[in-house]
């Protein structure tokens, strides 16, 4: 039975119909995601099953005594002035202590002012005081913007455990792919469904759009054929057969209806003289913000054409290094030296170059009605056409957009500059997938040198050829390829040399200077014995949460239930570990048989 359903579920936004027939039905145990478009409805419609909207047309039914988690696209904390003070007025007091154990898990300083928190950190605040309710129901809106990628892969493995009905937006392909079953696609208004998980969506919806033009195909013709009958064969016998032609207008009228595959945005970038061959250089870069060392001399030399992403935590120095890199901050020590005609655009995560009370058509043309882009005049509302804004959005307010709307106005005003340098800082927060994809297409493509800033592992292995990650300590290794290269790539969880703990065995180099990562007798056993003690744990934690499946097993024995949630915590904190560990040994076991 459907724990959450909507029926004929119609929404209509200033006479026009955002979707429409709507039907839509999630269960226990199935973790869907909705995917679209940006404007498609998304956001609407999951504000509908949150409760937050209400329908036109139609019905929304919730099983009774079910809890819905809502997390919205931006945290709305009301009058709370601290993060526990927001946990509070939501949760009980069971929930509660679970939200301090997240809490303490993600980082969250539960006393800091919520008004000083970064859009990361109050990700992170709302996000897990939704997990600690413990909803029967998830709806989750964008849950990976502003994290982080190993709160991202926290996130991912949370989720893909997760025993209730689950609905999520995202574009993160990567953390799509290895948490839901279902898909939920919002195309034109209408919902269609697939029955598995979004590694399989991208096959299908080359399968329904593929069908739907050999449709409309075979309607082209029959018009043709009925058009020529028209011309000729009434004309010749002065004869009107009126079911015939109604047949034919009505023909016309549903091709003049269809609403054929939005057009994708038509992403150009105005190409600068190319410049020299270095673009910059960084010589034993230091940088500290107050008392920390963010950059640790740091080197590195970037030439034409590089496609260069960074990855890090969330307040690692990711920001800091760009601005080191493009001359816009000056280190502490060491040299940054940049090439000959050097001329940069730069996307930041806040979309801080736009005015949110200016006009789409102010932004673009700042006074005028054209631009020149790739050297030619554009009228700026036909440029804006090809980024997928309305006549009607030229003339509106910034601050009417949505955040991916923002987005991509950003990147059109950006676009439209002559650069040889494109610096993208969070480019892919709220853009929708077929952006990403044509934003990557712009990169491969582009003549210049490209740095980017993103926690997205899909887009970092489809756009980058080399990876700056933050090691911690203001460390930043250098990696060729994408994100999943560097994973290949990083070094193995090791003692560093000099560093060997109290008791611990001294390894050898090998030839060539290679510390050795060959398992020790006791690493191999423990190796071998993990996979059965995860798998008790696996059976013991399904086992736990089915008690507490039990609506009325808190009302019984309120101490038996804190008792089993307590040991359920622990459990899922050892499996965690135990997991964590496994993979260790498992990287060592597979650099060691590379190494043979």
């Amino acid at each position: 039975m459907a724990d959450i359903q909507l029926t004929n579920a119609t929404v209509t936004f200033g006479g026009r119909p955002v979707f429409s027939s709507v039907d839509l039905a999630l269960g226990e145990g199935e973790r869907a995601c909705l995917v679209g478009r940006n404007g498609s409805g998304k956001t609407t419609l999951l504000k509908v099953l949150a409760g937050r909207i209400d329908l036109d047309q139609g019905e929304r039914f919730v099983q009774p005594g079910a809890a819905i988690g809502y997390l919205p696209q931006e945290p709305v904390f009301g009058d709370a002035a601290t993060a526990e003070d927001y946990a509070a007025s939501r949760l009980d007091d069971e929930g509660l202590r679970r939200f301090h154990a997240l809490a303490e898990r993600l980082g969250i300083q539960q006393g800091a002012a919520l008004a000083s928190l970064s859009g990361g950190e109050a990700r992170r605040v709302d996000l897990a005081t939704v997990l600690a309710g413990r909803p029967e129901i998830l709806l989750l809106d964008e849950p990976t913007n502003h994290l982080d990628l190993p709160t991202i892969e926290w996130l991912q493995q949370e989720l893909s455990r997760w025993r209730g009905a689950m609905l999520l937006i995202s574009h993160d392909r990567a953390f799509l792919a290895a948490v839901t079953n279902r898909v939920c696609w919002i195309d034109r208004g209408v919902m269609r469904r697939l029955g598995d998980g979004f590694s399989a969506f991208e096959a299908w919806e080359e399968q329904v759009l593929a069908a739907e033009a050999q449709e409309q195909a075979r309607l082209n013709k029959r018009l043709q054929a009925e058009t020529h009958w028209l011309h000729r064969g009434v004309t010749a016998r002065r004869k009107r057969n009126e079911g015939r032609l109604r047949a034919l207008k009505a023909l016309r009228q549903d091709m003049a209806e269809h609403i054929g595959p939005t057009g994708g945005a038509k992403l150009e970038v105005t190409t600068a003289t190319a410049g020299g061959s270095l673009v910059m250089e960084a010589l034993h870069v230091t940088k500290s913000l107050g008392e920390r060392i963010v950059v640790d001399d740091f080197s590195i030399r970037i030439r034409r054409g590089a496609r260069i992403g960074i990855i890090g935590r969330n307040g690692a120095g990711k920001t800091t290094l760009l601005r080191l890199l493009t001359g816009d901050l000056a280190p502490d020590k060491g040299k940054i030296r940049l090439g000959m005609g050097l001329e940069a655009v730069y996307f930041d995560q806040n979309r801080a170059a736009l005015d949110p009370e200016m006009t789409l058509w102010n932004v673009m043309g700042e006074g005028n009605d054209q631009i020149f882009v790739q050297g030619k005049p554009r009228h700026v509302v036909t440029y804006l056409r090809d980024f997928l804004f309305t006549d009607e959005q030229a003339n509106g307010p910034v601050k009417a957009l949505s955040g991916g709307e923002r987005a991509r106005l950003l990147l059109a005003k950006l676009f439209a500059k002559p650069s040889n340098l494109i610096v993208l800082d969070e480019p892919t927060n709220d853009l929708d997938m077929d952006t990403l994809d044509l934003l990557q297409e712009v990169i491969a493509d582009y003549d210049g040198t490209v740095l980017l800033v993103s926690h997205d592992r899909d887009f970092l292995d489809r756009t980058v050829t080399s990876t700056l990650v933050f090691e911690g300590d203001g460390k930043i290794g250098a990696y060729a390829g994408g994100y999943t290269d560097y994973l290949r790539q990083r070094p193995q969880p090791v003692e560093a040399k000099g560093e060997a703990k109290p008791g611990a065995k001294q390894t050898r180099p090998r030839t060539g200077g290679t510390a050795s990562t060959r398992l020790t007798y006791k690493d191999q056993r423990e190796l071998d014995l993990l996979p059965g003690q995860i798998a008790k744990m696996d059976a013991e934690i399904a086992s736990l949460e089915a008690k507490l499946a039990d609506p009325d097993f808190y009302r019984r024995d309120a101490a038996g239930f804190a008792s089993v949630t307590a040991k359920l915590d622990t459990l899922r904190a050892g499996h965690a570990a135990a997991e964590d560990r496994w993979l260790e040994l498992q990287m060592m076991a597979d650099a060691a048989q590379v190494q043979q």
